[in-house]
């Protein structure tokens, strides 16, 4: 059922609205304008941040360099920065004091690689390379590398142009001039260096941080503003205090703060505008669409309704509403006492018309099958199309099981008519099953059964006609089911057994062959007949294992009789099963009997379906050596091209016109002409049936090869059948006034 609905939902998608390619495409650019905007904020924000973190990178190189340089200020500073080096370096120069307390201290302590010092007139006194003190002059024209350093230290070059320059000042409490401080970044003796110079001069105390100093250090560690401040308020949310070992407020400085997710912000807003204002467009056009979606799915809604519960081929109601239909008839019946019924309705051998003519055909014969339904009820009864060839009916213009039965042979009368599709002349009949829905009735499942009980009951009595279910049909159909079951566990038991009738040649002397006849004793019910147990093999499937029991067993039985053939009937399911050529195959390598012994018989309805496989099965049958017999010809279709297109070795003439023979001329001519025509075709021809001395004198002399019949042989035991081939050699032929007499004019079914 949900398969059903699926497949309606999707025809009623692509019937009820048709493609808009404009729709798709304004919702596609919405959502492409949209993606784009966030796309480009997504891109100016990584931007920004690429910048702002090679901004920072950069920032932190120069630091570090202007931290080594002032780093290397601060050492030179540390040690020409006392009144020992004013003694011996300014009042009276000491080149051992200079090299041990300057020199190799600074070498040692700060890791320098040179030092120089320089008199007041600009002469190098002393210089240290590798711990060691050399003559100056042994640096040559190197010495002019550092005269820019050293300009900047005298004060003679204009102050901002070092790297690091601060002249010297005087300190109005101890009235000492500060030394001046330079530092360069430059190349020296080919390689880049940071070369630091310091005036000595005598120590002066602390010192004090002033706004020169902030000014380096707020450049330095990006502290824009960087400056002191009296009032604890002035300070704002950045500001920060500085304290005493002793926890006393020394100094407050404050900076203008740097807000980069403010920056970040202003940078994305705008694409974020855009982006809100795409995506507000997308949504008024979304519920606008949707709106419009909902009402077409509001007015298709009694289509989808009808698309569910009605069957696409016939334009009937289909199973759902038909089960929908009856629980609410049934709760009618209850509430007014008014009848109702329900009718089950299955044409007969519909699955020939569809294996000959093709499902096309069958197609149109369902819809005119529906239509003739419909003409031949009343306008409130309820027809449905259950499924494949099996139609429904709710009908409540019924008083009794008199107008039921009329009904149905209304509805027999109405479909027994021909129909003419595509060319073809067609006719049909129908088996129906019927039940009353009464007050008492039970559930719709139940009064569904019944129906199929009747419907079961009218297929069995000969199809074509109607039954009314009543309750001793429940006890034939659990009699049924309970002989299934026995013949299943027989079948597995193997608790069945073989007779065999004689084939003899034209004169009734020999027997050439033998006819395997399938025969069933049930420990209660006694001998079940063939034609009981054969049909419901059939329609259980059981005939596939209980065929194959046959076959094995006849051909171990017969595999000891010289010079005679075996004859098997092949039931159509069995036959057109894939592995029935392996299974034969199977069978006749097991008991080693060989295949030109071997004759199955094959009646015209297995032919019918696909005659590609058939023809192939046969073939491959033939190549085994295994003969083929077209049985009861004259019966079905008889259609020649069956003789044509299948490679069959015989046919036999079917007992109904051999029974004929002595009162009806046409069943003489026709046999005639299926002799006449077997023989014109290389065919061997049986005739089966044979009951009186003038029927197997008229045979005799149409021409058959063989017969078979009463007047030969009943179906006996295979100890008869071997002691008979084991006499024949030494007995007389038969003679026709005494065999007449075992057979008579009984008519007996043929197993």
């Amino acid at each position: 059922m949900w398969r059903v609905l699926r497949n309606r939902l999707g025809e009623m998608k692509n019937t009820k609205r048709p493609f808009r390619p404009g729709a798709v495409l304004a919702v596609a650019l919405g959502v492409a304008l949209a993606m784009a905007g966030i796309l480009a904020a997504v891109a100016s924000s990584a931007r920004s941040s690429d910048e702002v973190a090679l901004h920072q990178q950069r920032q932190l190189l120069a630091g570090a360099l202007a931290e080594r340089r002032l780093q290397a200020i601060l050492e030179a500073e540390n040690i020409a920065t006392s009144n020992l080096a004013v003694e011996h370096i300014w009042r009276e120069f000491d080149p051992r004091w200079a090299h041990q307390n300057i020199g190799l201290r600074l070498k040692a302590l700060f890791g320098a690689a040179h030092v120089f010092l320089i008199d007041g007139l600009d002469r190098f006194v002393y210089a240290l390379s590798d711990a060691e003190s050399i003559d100056p002059a042994s640096f040559g024209d190197t010495l002019g590398h550092l005269w820019a350093v050293i300009e900047d230290v005298r004060g003679r070059r204009v102050p901002g142009t070092a790297d690091e320059l601060e002249l010297a000042t005087v300190d109005p409490g101890s009235n000492l001039r500060r030394p001046t401080r330079a530092a360069r970044l430059q190349t020296f003796l080919g390689r880049p260096a940071i070369v630091a110079a310091v005036v000595i001069a005598p120590e002066d105390g602390a010192s004090d941080i002033d706004r020169k100093f902030l000014s380096r250090l707020g450049v330095r560690l990006e502290l824009p503003d960087l400056h002191m401040v009296e009032a604890p308020e002035a300070a704002n949310a950045s500001g920060v205090e500085l304290t005493s070992d002793t926890g006393e407020t020394i100094a407050r400085f404050a900076w203008s703060p740097s807000r980069p997710g403010t920056d970040l912000l202003r940078a994305v807003v705008p694409f974020l505008a855009v982006t809100v204002a795409c995506l507000l467009l997308l949504a008024g056009f979304v519920l606008r669409y949707m709106r419009r979606t909902t009402a077409a799915i509001a007015a298709g809604e009694d289509r989808l309704r009808h698309l569910a519960l009605h069957d696409p081929l016939s334009g009937l109601p289909n199973r759902t509403c038909f089960g929908e239909r009856l629980s609410g008839m049934i709760d009618s019946v209850r509430r007014t006492g008014s009848p109702a019924a329900v009718l089950s309705i299955d044409l007969d051998r519909f699955k020939d018309v569809n294996d000959t003519l093709g499902h096309l055909v069958g197609d149109v014969l369902i819809r005119a099958v529906a239509q003739r339904l419909v003409r031949v009820l009343a306008g409130d009864d309820l027809v449905a199309r259950l499924g494949g060839d099996e139609f429904a009916v709710i009908t409540s213009n019924v008083c009794g099981q008199a107008a039921l039965h009329a009904l149905g042979a209304r509805i027999i009368d109405a479909l027994r008519v021909p129909y003419s599709i595509l060319g073809h002349t067609l006719v049909t009949g129908a088996s129906i099953g019927m039940a009353l829905i009464e007050p008492c009735s039970a559930e719709a499942a139940d009064i569904l059964r019944c129906v199929d009980i009747a419907l079961y009951r009218a297929k069995n009595d000969g199809r074509n006609r109607a039954c009314i279910y009543d309750a001793a049909m429940d006890a034939d159909l659990r009699q049924r089911k309970q002989l299934e079951h026995d013949l299943r566990r027989a079948i597995e038991r193997e608790d069945l057994s073989l007779a065999f009738q004689p084939i003899v040649n034209p004169s009734g002397e020999w027997i050439t062959g033998v006819e395997a006849l399938c025969r069933w004793h049930h420990p209660i019910r006694g001998e079940v007949e063939p034609a009981k147990f054969i049909p419901i093999a059939e329609h259980s499937e059981l005939i596939v294992p209980l065929g194959e029991w046959v076959l094995r067993e006849a051909c171990r039985e017969v595999g000891a009789w010289p010079d005679v053939s075996l004859a098997v009937n092949v039931s159509p399911l069995q036959f057109r099963r894939p592995d029935f050529v392996e299974m034969v195959e199977r069978v006749l390598g097991e008991t080693r009997f060989e295949g030109s012994r071997l004759e199955l018989e094959l009646t015209e309805s297995t032919l019918l379906g696909n005659i590609e496989d058939t023809s192939a099965a046969m073939r491959r049958l033939r190549a085994l050596g295994v003969r083929l017999v077209l049985d009861d010809f004259g019966t079905g279709y008889s259609s020649l091209l069956y003789l044509r297109s299948f490679p069959f070795h015989s046919l036999k003439v079917d007992r109904s016109f051999v029974a004929n023979i002595e009162s009806a001329a046409d069943a003489a001519a026709i046999v005639h002409a299926v002799v006449s025509l077997g023989r014109g075709l290389g065919m061997k021809v049986t005739a089966e049936g044979v009951e009186t001395a003038e029927q197997h004198l008229f045979l005799r002399a149409a021409g058959v090869h063989s017969l078979q019949g009463f007047r030969f042989g009943h179906p006996v035991p295979p100890q008869a059948i071997a002691e008979r081939i084991a006499r024949q050699g030494r007995t007389r032929p038969l003679r026709s006034s005494g065999l007449s007499a075992l057979a008579g004019r009984a008519r007996q079914a043929h197993g």
